[in-house]
């Protein structure tokens, strides 16, 4: 069995109990990750067909990403999405917070995490459910929802020690902005 696929229950397990905190920055200036997509229909300038919510008839994902230059002693990828034209959702997660376990060195390949669902894939997690309430709410991501009134998405991807025992803290390491799109 996979290592990663092996320690990703118990630490979804510990990390439940000791990380309910923040991410504490280990320095005033955070080293930059790069950040790209994986996926050629992500341009970072519309968002693509089929990636909104179901409420606009999309089976949304969250877009497939490269992430390099992870600086060491990062366990887990913490990827927030906002929609920048909708200020209840504008930062912070507003449409959610992915987490993705890592092991070791300087780049991962972030596969994509359904929208709309707290069930994902083996070593993805939900770090924070989206804060949309009503029709709008989800568990998980909440894909584009804005009815293609072009609303600007971005993704605030962020390299982390997230603590996986008692007296740990979780750790801000690194992080990049990337801009997903317009909906």
């Amino acid at each position: 069995m996979n290592k990663l696929m092996a320690i990703a229950p118990l630490a979804l397990i510990l990390g439940a109990c000791v990380s309910a905190g923040g991410y504490k920055p280990v320095a005033d200036k955070l080293p930059a990750l790069k950040v790209s997509f994986a996926d050629p229909a992500w341009t970072g300038k519309q968002i693509p067909a089929g990636q909104q919510c179901q409420m606009f008839n999309g089976k949304g994902a969250t877009p497939p990403l490269v992430v390099e230059n992870i600086p060491a002693g990062a366990n887990a990828i913490i990827v927030e999405f906002n929609d920048l034209s909708f200020a209840p959702l504008s930062n912070g997660g507003g449409h959610g917070k992915i987490g993705f376990w890592i092991q070791g060195g300087e780049r991962a390949v972030l596969g994509a995490a359904p929208g709309e669902t707290a069930k994902l894939p083996e070593g993805m997690f939900v770090e924070a459910r989206a804060l949309s309430t009503g029709n709008y709410a989800s568990p998980g991501y909440l894909p584009p929802c804005s009815g293609g009134r072009g609303n600007l998405y971005v993704a605030d991807v962020k390299a982390v020690y997230k603590a996986r025992k008692e007296g740990e803290e979780n750790r801000l390491l690194a992080e990049q902005r990337i801009t997903l799109g317009n909906y």
